[in-house]
């Protein structure tokens, strides 16, 4: 049994951590260097502990990732709270999540535990459902690069009444049935070897790109043996980019048009996986371990909850990406954050903005 340190808490190595996300730190050299630049601030950053680059590569070696995970379902919690009273489309259901999973590249002279032999490549993949509403991951995981997508169904978290909306990847019906029995939606895109035979279909208005809306019921013996509800197939050309969808779906409620808009919006969870690669630091890692790279992601993640439930919270206009930019210059600064972002007026009352809350203030 590894020991921790005394002098290095878990609440300091995350603090530390999320600092290298803010503000763009290399490594766990940059990190030290700049925190220890301002020992007279420390204490109001949160820190305790003394901060030394071996307490942090100790901990990151050796302090469990599922800590880093708590935290992140806690922040998960809290702003989808935020976010339930956004306004959304009327039309569309409102509650709605994107799934998918993205590929983090490793180098494998750097990191040959995580070799992946199929395609002689390293790396990791994240898993993530986002919630149309807010664009707020709802739910992640990370697995092993080869780890197929279908299989995640065994593990993600089913919320009765909700829509589901996939790509292609996560089409298995031995598993898309553990959310028809759990009564949730799911709209995911249809695979050209799918045998099936129409019992009923109905006419479609073709000037909205609409080509069929049927009742199907699955055809080969062993899938209409594992799934045996029937299923709606709706077929959409996209002019645009000249390319026709097929869509599979268990709900016979809403119109072909919404399920179609529903797909568009998937692309939402591509957004996000977008997002955390160019702006925060998931691709230069302060560790080689398994332990210390799943931390950082799960760090990573962290961090853009806070910024997002940051932005609610004090109801700011500016972007995601902007406040990030103004935090990651404003660090040190001994501020509250709706002064940093330009929301205190002149008359507020100075006791009114010791309370406004601060970023890492959970």
């Amino acid at each position: 049994m590894q020991r921790t340190s005394r002098s290095f808490s878990a609440y300091d190595h995350f603090l530390a951590l999320c600092f290298g996300q803010l503000t763009y730190r290399e490594g766990l050299r940059d990190i030290v260097a700049c925190l220890n630049s301002r020992p007279h601030v420390l204490y109001h950053l949160g820190f305790r502990g003394r901060i030394t680059r071996t307490n942090v590569a100790y901990a990151n070696e050796h302090r469990d990732w599922r800590l880093f995970a708590a935290v992140a379902e806690v922040l998960i919690r809290r702003a989808q709270q935020l976010y339930q009273e956004d306004l959304s489309d009327p039309d569309l259901p409102q509650v709605a999540f994107a799934l998918d999973s993205s590929i983090i590249h490793l180098s494998l002279k750097l990191f040959p535990w995580a070799y992946w032999a199929r395609s002689c490549a390293t790396g990791l993949k994240l898993h993530t459902t986002v919630s149309l509403r807010g664009n707020i991951p709802t739910w992640s995981a990370i697995t092993e690069a080869s780890f197929p997508d279908m299989k995640m169904f065994d593990h993600i978290p089913v919320q009765p009444g909700a829509f589901y909306i996939m790509d292609r990847g996560y089409l298995d019906f031995t598993r898309l049935i553990r959310l028809h029995e759990g009564g949730a939606k799911f709209v995911v895109r249809n695979k050209a070897n799918v045998r099936f035979y129409v019992v009923d279909s109905c006419p479609v208005d073709k000037r909205t790109g609409l080509r069929c809306n049927q009742t199907i019921r699955l055809k080969s013996s062993w899938s209409k043996h594992v799934y045996r509800w029937p299923l709606r197939r709706i077929h959409f050309r996209d002019e645009q980019e000249s390319r026709s969808l097929v869509f599979l779906t268990n709900d016979f409620d809403l119109p072909a048009v919404v399920i179609c808009e529903l797909y568009r919006r998937r692309w939402q969870v591509e957004l996000f996986f977008k997002w955390i690669k160019q702006h925060l630091r998931i691709r230069n890692f302060f560790g080689r371990s398994r332990n210390a790279i799943h931390c950082q992601i799960w760090t990573a993640i962290c961090t853009y909850l806070l910024v997002a439930i940051a932005k609610k919270q004090i109801q700011s206009s500016k972007s995601l990406y902007q406040i990030l930019q103004i935090l990651s210059v404003s660090a040190f600064e001994q501020l509250p954050l709706s002064e940093l972002l330009g929301k205190t007026s002149p008359s507020q009352n100075p006791a009114e903005t010791q309370n406004t809350p601060c970023l890492l203030g959970f």
